[in-house]
C-alpha cells in the first residue's frame, strides 16, 4: 500500500469515528451519508473555517463519500444477481420448452 493511501485510510478510519455526537460513519445508510456529505460541501464551499476544521470535515466528506460509493456498490451487486438468476431462469424455462419440441 502506498503511503498516500495508508494516510487516506487512516484519515477515513479516524473521520468514521465520531466524539462530537454524530453518528459514525458505518453506522449511516446511503440517504444520511448523502446528505450529510452534501452538508460537508457546503460547509466547506462557504470557508471561514481554520485549517484543522476544515481538515477534520474533508476526512469526514472523504469517509461519507467512501460509505455512499460502498452501499452503491453493494446496491450494483445485488441488482446484477437478481438479474443474473433472472437470465439462468429464462435459459431453464428455454431448455424445458426445447424439450417439449424434442420428443
Amino acid at each position: 500500500m502506498s503511503p498516500q493511501r495508508a494516510a487516506k485510510n487512516s484519515a477515513s478510519q479516524k473521520a468514521n469515528t465520531s466524539d462530537d455526537g454524530r453518528t459514525p460513519i458505518d453506522e449511516l445508510g446511503y440517504e444520511q451519508a448523502r446528505d450529510e456529505l452534501t452538508e460537508v460541501v457546503a460547509t466547506l464551499e462557504r470557508g471561514g473555517l481554520d485549517l484543522d476544521a476544515s481538515l477534520a470535515l474533508w476526512e469526514r466528506g472523504e469517509a461519507l463519500a467512501d460509505r455512499c460509493e460502498a452501499h452503491l456498490a453493494g446496491a450494483r451487486e445485488r441488482i446484477e444477481a437478481v438479474l443474473n438468476d433472472g437470465e439462468e431462469l429464462d435459459e431453464e424455462d428455454a431448455s424445458e420448452d426445447d424439450d417439449e419440441f424434442d420428443d
